[in-house]
C-alpha cells in the first residue's frame, strides 16, 4: 500500500469511527456531500435494504446514479421491481452486464457453469462487470449489514475497498432485518415480491431457493455448496 493510499485508509478508519453511531441517512448525507458526483448506489433489487437505501439516497440527491448487476439470470420479479422503481422515482437504474452473454459463456466454459463452478460464474457475471463499472467512480454505496452473515459481522460503515479500488459506504451495517422492514413498511416502499414467498435473500435464479423454517436467511443461496458470498463483498 502506497503512502497516499495509506493516508486514505487511515482517514476512512477515522470517518468510520465518527459515523458509527449515526443513522443511515446521516452516513449517506456525508457520503454524497463528500464524493458527489463520483458516488454511485448499488441496488440488487433483491433485498429490502437496497430499497431503503435507494429511498434515502433519492431524498438526498436524485442525481446520484443507481446501478445493478444484470447477470441475465435475475428473477422476473426483480426486473418488475426495477420498472416500479423507474416509475416511482423517475430514474433509470443502470444495468451493468457481463462481457459474455449466457450463450457465449456456455460456448467457452460449458453449459450451466453455476452448477459446476459457481465461484467462476459469479466472477464472470458479477465481479468482473462491477469492477469495470466502478472504475468511473470514487465511492460506492452498498446495502450489506453485519447481521446478514458471519462474513459481514465486522463490516465498518466506511472502508477502503481493496477489491475494486475505491471507497465503500455501508450505511446500514449496524441495522438488522427488523429495522429495515420497519422503514420499508413505514414509507410504503416497493420491494421484491419473492420476499413474501420465503426468499429473504435473492440473487440469480439457478443459485437461489426459498428457505425452510428456522433456516438462516442466506441458506437459500448456492444450495449444496460451501459458498456464502458472490465475491462482491469478500
Amino acid at each position: 500500500m502506497g503512502k497516499e493510499l495509506s493516508k486514505t485508509a487511515l482517514a476512512l478508519e477515522e470517518a468510520a469511527r465518527k459515523l458509527e453511531a449515526e443513522s443511515p441517512q446521516a452516513i449517506l448525507q456525508w457520503a454524497i456531500e463528500t464524493y458527489r458526483p463520483r458516488i454511485v448506489l448499488a441496488c440488487s433489487f433483491g433485498g429490502p435494504t437496497g430499497m431503503a437505501a435507494l429511498d434515502m439516497v433519492m431524498s438526498i440527491d436524485r442525481t446520484t446514479p443507481v446501478y445493478y448487476l444484470d447477470t441475465g439470470l435475475l428473477f422476473p420479479q426483480t426486473y418488475a421491481l426495477i420498472e416500479r422503481v423507474r416509475e416511482r422515482y423517475g430514474i433509470s437504474p443502470i444495468g451493468a452486464a457481463p462481457e459474455l452473454s449466457l450463450a457465449q459463456q456456455s460456448q467457452t466454459y460449458g453449459p450451466n457453469l453455476w452448477e459446476r463452478d459457481p465461484d467462476l460464474c459469479c466472477s464472470l457475471r458479477k465481479v468482473a462487470p462491477q469492477k469495470t463499472f466502478l472504475a468511473s467512480y470514487d465511492a460506492w454505496v452498498s446495502g450489506i449489514r453485519r447481521d446478514q452473515a458471519t462474513t459481514r459481522a465486522t463490516t465498518p460503515v466506511v472502508q477502503w475497498d481493496e477489491r475494486f479500488g475505491l471507497v465503500k459506504i455501508n450505511p446500514f451495517a449496524s441495522w438488522d432485518e427488523r429495522m429495515v422492514w420497519t422503514y420499508v413498511r413505514a414509507h410504503d416502499l416497493p420491494y421484491n415480491g419473492l420476499h413474501d414467498r420465503e426468499y429473504p435473500s435473492l440473487g440469480c435464479i439457478p443459485c437461489t431457493r426459498a428457505i425452510k423454517p428456522r433456516e438462516d436467511q442466506r441458506a437459500g443461496r448456492w444450495d449444496g455448496f460451501t459458498k456464502t458470498e458472490c465475491g462482491l463483498h469478500g
